[in-house]
């Protein structure tokens, strides 16, 4: 395979988050197949709640400036999204909010790479919920986001000390969803931002 960028993160900081382990996971699986793997955490980037005046009085945070670009020079993103309410994180939503304000020359954070999406949870839904919501969000953004995707119920018994999935059917699940997230991902080609 031809090697690309990809990109992994979760939409949870919290110590010990599930959906980080999620994303490490799948972060080790897309390595696994030989390709060039960043795994960050929305820690490192933080943004103040998002407001129209805000925006209008201070600029754009330099720190959603930094992620759009980051996001758009990779091939394929994986966000792991927990579900809060049933729905995505505030965090998620607040992040992709800003993003979406950065303007973009040739190639966006939401045009440019090819999305996959995946959620980890106690509970027996697996975060399916945030799963919906994340897609119908990244879809009215204009974002390519793959059928596949990976819903990890029982998550808190999910994963080995190595941090892989012990449970053979959401192995092949996150497999399924790497593979394709490759797939598309190389059928596109990152220009440089200026």
């Amino acid at each position: 395979m031809q090697q690309i960028r990809l990109l992994c993160f979760a939409g949870s900081i919290r110590s010990g988050s599930l959906n980080q382990r999620l994303a490490g996971a799948m972060a080790k699986e897309l390595s696994l197949l030989e390709m060039d793997v960043t795994f960050l955490s929305l820690t490192d980037y933080p943004l103040p709640l998002f407001n129209a005046d805000d925006e209008k009085d201070k600029g754009l945070p330099e720190n959603a400036v930094k992620l759009a670009r980051m996001i758009a020079a990779h091939d394929g993103i994986f966000i792991a999204s927990p579900e809060h309410n049933g729905s995505v994180t505030p965090l998620l939503k607040n992040t992709l909010d800003w993003i979406s304000r950065v303007p973009v020359q040739a190639r966006g954070p939401f045009s440019g790479p090819v999305y996959a999406i995946g959620a980890a949870s106690p509970g027996k839904l697996g975060g399916m919920r945030s799963l919906a919501h994340l897609r119908d969000i990244l879809t009215a953004l204009g974002a390519l986001t793959i059928p596949e995707q990976i819903s990890v119920s029982a998550a808190h018994e999910a994963f080995d000390a190595k941090g892989s999935l012990k449970d053979d059917r959401d192995a092949a699940f996150l497999s399924a969803c790497a593979r394709n997230l490759v797939h598309l991902g190389q059928r596109k080609k990152p220009l440089e931002w200026t």
